[in-house]
């Protein structure tokens, strides 16, 4: 697929209001979410599959991905460029990225905060996408914005939430006779197919299950509101009533395994890898066929002398 084609509408079905207000929560946070770090830390351990040190380091979606620290250890050489979704989240970022005057990184590539939209073509050698890309509508068009930013064999990384998130709680929903809890997460081979309708080449993916346990139902619900809300457009309508919240603690607590003072409720949440790169143009021939001038030299830096 070209890169300058539009890319096909991979809409999901959430509530685009409730998004809003759950994304707006996230990014005016006092810090992100701990899970998010703790992916931030995982997704690292893969990075060695990159052979070469990038130049560049675009990490999408900043502050909710909780990468910072992560990323300058693993590519101190780097220049990095944090964005954000919007101006106010922007300007933000970048007062907690201004490095101390005595640093280094003051004078030596120092990291840099922007919106998606101000960053050039082929900008970056590696796009870091950190657990944002299920706060997407459409995750297919934020593939190919990742696409366009990358240069030609820039490398993406991105994590996300699968399927397997809460099935616990959605079984309880189900049996209790309640609207889900959450709506529907993306399929990692469905994924998959939209990196590649985007246009990048060879994705691979992977997934883990990681378990988080509380010792309450009051824990368990303040955390899951910190990771986000409930989106699905066939959520409850209106308020909940004391009493219905007490019906879903005393549900909550059931899922224990013991009555003992170290019984903990726990919860599943699937974590799913993903990466990919950019490979080189392959415009479709046709009567007339119109290739980007980048492209154009891009193929013309891989193509060989002949002989």
């Amino acid at each position: 697929m070209p890169a300058s084609a539009p890319a096909r509408s991979a809409r999901r079905p959430l509530d685009p209001t409730a998004l809003a207000r759950q994304q707006r929560r996230l990014l005016t946070a006092a810090e992100p979410p701990w899970l998010h770090g703790e992916v931030a830390r995982r997704m690292a351990e893969r990075l060695p599959v990159i052979k070469l040190q990038p130049q560049c380091v675009v990490d999408w979606g900043a502050f909710v991905g909780a990468s910072q620290a992560v990323l300058a250890a693993a590519c101190p050489r780097a220049q990095c460029i944090a964005v954000e979704p919007d101006a106010a989240r922007r300007d933000a970022t970048a007062a907690l990225l201004q490095p101390a005057w005595w640093s280094a990184r003051r004078w030596h590539r120092a990291p840099q905060a922007m919106l998606s939209g101000a960053l050039p073509a082929g900008a970056a050698q590696l796009v870091w996408s950190n657990m944002g890309l299920q706060g997407e509508i459409d995750p297919q068009r934020t593939m190919a914005a990742w696409h366009r930013v990358l240069v030609i064999d820039g490398f993406l990384m991105f994590s996300t939430l699968g399927p397997g998130t809460l099935t616990t709680l959605q079984a309880l929903y189900t049996q209790a006779g309640w609207p889900p809890p959450m709506a529907p997460l993306v399929d990692m081979h469905d994924l998959g197919d939209m990196l590649i309708e985007a246009g990048f080449a060879d994705p691979v993916m992977d997934q883990e299950t990681v378990t988080l346990t509380w010792p309450s139902p009051q824990a368990l619900l303040a955390e899951l509101r910190q990771l986000g809300g409930n989106v699905d457009p066939r959520r409850a309508a209106g308020l909940r009533t004391p009493r219905w919240r007490e019906q879903l603690h005393t549900r909550l607590q059931r899922l224990a395994p013991g009555n003992g003072p170290d019984s903990r409720i726990g919860l599943p949440f699937e974590i799913v890898y993903g990466h990919a790169f950019r490979p080189p143009p392959r415009p479709r021939l046709t009567a007339r066929t119109e290739v980007p001038l980048e492209d154009l030299r891009a193929m013309a830096r891989r193509t060989p002398p002949r002989g």
